[in-house]
This record gives structure tokens, C-alpha cells and sequence, in this order.
């Protein structure tokens, strides 16, 4: 049975160590995990070179594997596969911790997969969240790493998870999960007063839905999200809070959490008539003030920053939490080592 102070199982934090600043450590047990994929498990018709490369990496994770060894895979896709995951391997092991490797990635636009790169949020968020008891926060950290699913009833704007909404009962990719005995989704339940102590158990279900609806807590919650986040990973203090209107606001500095927020907030930028189309996507807006204004740049070390929200035409938002580590006007952008 899941404890009231755990959540997130399946991102395999358990497997990882900290050092003394708090941050991630890689270990063999959670580069293993990785090895457990399907993607990964040699089937029975793989070739010999597979299965052994395979073997050996269970044996040592961390072995150096040369180019030539994996170009000797005969089948095209598990070549494919095995690149990526060695590639993706030393991404994380050439940093000092997982955050590191995280704002590598970030900073220097290294493509991976999607699907490694939220798993890797998730874990950092896992880590960042340790102490929080507030399951709206959590929920709304979900938002970073799994898109969301928008639906409007009445004058509610609700997030279900994309995955979950889709398909109806998802069985998550990671072989954690199986693994630790989790239970899979059994129907999607609005966040609460009333359900807010099933998240516990239900957290790797990703089955619980949030409302977003302006002057809500589940905005405040991706706030308190917005605010841990860059605390964690570049050591900085903000404050951000809901904006109930956008007239008459000073523009100087903006930040798109996804691709259809960020061509918004260019529009703006440029001046542009904000069309009702992009009125209809935007589903937030939210101001971001520095604690410490030594953290900010100069030239608007007194002014807000603002984070645009918002869905896709077919109602579907993709957080983008890179946006916050290398679109915000700090100073010291080498808070993590």
C-alpha cells in the first residue's frame, strides 16, 4: 500500500541517491531500470550481438560501448534504439547530478525523446517535491511532464491527462510499475476537498483531473509548481500568481509555457491584434516577480515577467518547463552543478 508521503512510484526516485545539496544521483539499479524496457529487452529472435550487449549492460551499466558494437545489430530498429539509450546514458552520466544533466539538455537544445525527457522531469520534480503535502500542487506538477487534455464545462476549464483521457484506463510505459504492484487506472475523478486523500494511492494513475479555472486552486497550485521549480534548479526565489486580465498590462517580459503561448505572446510583442482564435487557446496568465532583484537582469530588475498558457486548436496543452530555465531574464543561469 502506497504511504500518504509518497507519490510518483514508478519514476524510480527510490533507485537514486542525493548528495549533500540535495540533488540526484545516477545509480546502476536506475540505469537498469531503463534496461527493462520493452524497447530494450532482446526478443527471443534477436541477434547474438543484442542479447550480449544487452547481458553485459545488466552486468555493468556504466560500460563504455563503442560505436562499432552497436552498428553489428542486425535489425535496424533496435539499433535505433540501443543508439538512443546509450547516448541518453551518457547524457546523464557525464553531469554531476540528474538536474544537471536535465539543464544540459535544456540549455544546449539536445534532442531526445520525449518520453525520456518527461520521465526525467518527473523524477526531478519527485525530488523537488519531497515535503509537499499539498495534493493540488502535486496534481498540477503532473502538468509538467504528461500533457493535458482541456474541456470546459460550464465555467469550469478542466485538465484531464491526455493518455488517460484517451484510452480510459493507461497502463504507464515505465516497467516500475509493474514491477512495485501499482494498479492501473480505473476512471477519471475531479480533484477535490472530498477525493483529495485517493491521490496518494492513485498518484501513478495520472486518473485525477484539475480545474483550471481562473480564481481557482489549480492555478494557484501551478504557481506554488512554477515557483518550486526554479527554486530547485537554479537556486532563485519568485513569487507567481494568477493575472485575471490582460489589458493595460506592461509586456516587457514574457515567457510562452508551450509553443502556442510563446506565438501569443510574440503577437503581443509585436504589437499585433490578439485574435479570438488565440483569445480561445489561451487558458492562463500569470506574473512572475524575483524576490531578490540582484537574480534579474537589469534593465527590468523592477518589472514583472509573465507566463502565457495555453492548448493547442484541438484543446491539448504541452507545458514546456525548459521555457522557465532559459527564457526568464536571470543573471546567474549556472545555479546547478
Amino acid at each position: 500500500m502506497v504511504s500518504s508521503c509518497d507519490f510518483w512510484l514508478s519514476c524510480g526516485h527510490h533507485l537514486l541517491d542525493r548528495n549533500t545539496a540535495g540533488r540526484l544521483l545516477v545509480t546502476d539499479e536506475f540505469l537498469k531500470a531503463y534496461l527493462a524496457r520493452p524497447e530494450l529487452v532482446p526478443p527471443p529472435e534477436a541477434c547474438a550481438e543484442e542479447q550480449a550487449l544487452h547481458r553485459a549492460l545488466l552486468r555493468e551499466p556504466r560500460l563504455p560501448i563503442a560505436t562499432s558494437r552497436i552498428a553489428a545489430i542486425a535489425d535496424a530498429d533496435a539499433r535505433e534504439n540501443w543508439q538512443m539509450m546509450i547516448a541518453w546514458r551518457d547524457q546523464l552520466l557525464g553531469h554531476d547530478s540528474l538536474e544537471a544533466a536535465y539543464l544540459g539538455i535544456a540549455r544546449q537544445s539536445i534532442h531526445f525523446p520525449q518520453i525520456l525527457v518527461g520521465q526525467l522531469v518527473q523524477v526531478i520534480l519527485r525530488n523537488a517535491l519531497d515535503a509537499c503535502g499539498d495534493v493540488f500542487v502535486l496534481r498540477a506538477a503532473e502538468m509538467l511532464f504528461r500533457p493535458q487534455k482541456i474541456s470546459f464545462q460550464e465555467a469550469a476549464v478542466v485538465a484531464v491527462d491526455e493518455e488517460t483521457e484517451a484510452v480510459g484506463v493507461q497502463h504507464p510505459s515505465s516497467p516500475l510499475f509493474s514491477l512495485l504492484g501499482l494498479q492501473t487506472a480505473t476512471g477519471v475523478e475531479l480533484l477535490s476537498e472530498a477525493t483529495s486523500q485517493s491521490y496518494w494511492e492513485r498518484s501513478d494513475r495520472f486518473d485525477m483531473a484539475l480545474d483550471l479555472s481562473p480564481g481557482g486552486r489549480g492555478l494557484t497550485a501551478l504557481c506554488d509548481v512554477i515557483a518550486r521549480w526554479l527554486a530547485h534548479l537554479l537556486a532563485i526565489e519568485v513569487v507567481v500568481e494568477p493575472v485575471a486580465e490582460m489589458q493595460n498590462l506592461p509586456w516587457n517580459w514574457y515567457v510562452g509555457l508551450s509553443s502556442e503561448a510563446t506565438h501569443i505572446g510574440d503577437a503581443l510583442w509585436r504589437g499585433e491584434q490578439v485574435t479570438d482564435a488565440m483569445r480561445a487557446q489561451l487558458i492562463g496568465l500569470l506574473r512572475l516577480l524575483f524576490r531578490d532583484p540582484a537574480d534579474v537582469i537589469e534593465k527590468v530588475r523592477d518589472e514583472p515577467v509573465h507566463l502565457l498558457l495555453a492548448m493547442t486548436t484541438k484543446e491539448v496543452l504541452r507545458i514546456k518547463p525548459q521555457n522557465l530555465l532559459t527564457g526568464l531574464p536571470v543573471r546567474d543561469m549556472e545555479a546547478v552543478s
